[in-house]
């Protein structure tokens, strides 16, 4: 089985992701990868304030577990991956990665619930979204 190629969203670490020492703050690494999440579903055709909209759904993460490699620095063009692991009915898993050219910087799983707008309570994920990101449920 050919395994497609992950998606990726190119981001440059500016002056404000950095601590003093002009290394990117361990927590601003999940801002890009939330930026490449939402990037990988527009890429998709699906606006998440659509989806809300339309499906009373959104997407929540449930959990994560990062590895930190090396760090990036002030002004590195990085580029951030997203590849489905796995789809079930009210959850997928997303493999993540940040990376300075051939370098993994980070490493990240990434679980993520679609849950009812209103109740939080887990919701089936749309049909469309399913057959939009490639895997059956």
């Amino acid at each position: 089985m050919t395994r497609r190629k992950a998606f990726s969203w190119p981001v440059r670490v500016y002056y404000e992701d950095t601590d003093s020492g002009g290394v990117v703050y361990y927590a601003n690494y999940l801002k890009f990868l939330e930026r490449a999440r939402t990037e990988w579903l527009r890429s998709r055709g699906f606006e998440q304030t659509e989806l809300l909209r339309s499906h009373s759904v959104i997407f929540v993460v449930r959990a994560i577990s990062l590895e930190y490699i090396k760090p990036a620095m002030f002004n590195d063009v990085l580029e951030v991956t997203v590849d489905l692991e796995e789809a079930r009915r009210s959850q997928m898993v997303l493999i993540q990665s940040v990376r300075r050219g051939a370098a993994v910087l980070v490493q990240a799983r990434v679980r993520l619930a679609c849950v009812d707008s209103t109740s939080f309570k887990p919701a089936r994920i749309p049909l469309a979204v399913i057959e939009k990101i490639g895997k059956k449920l």
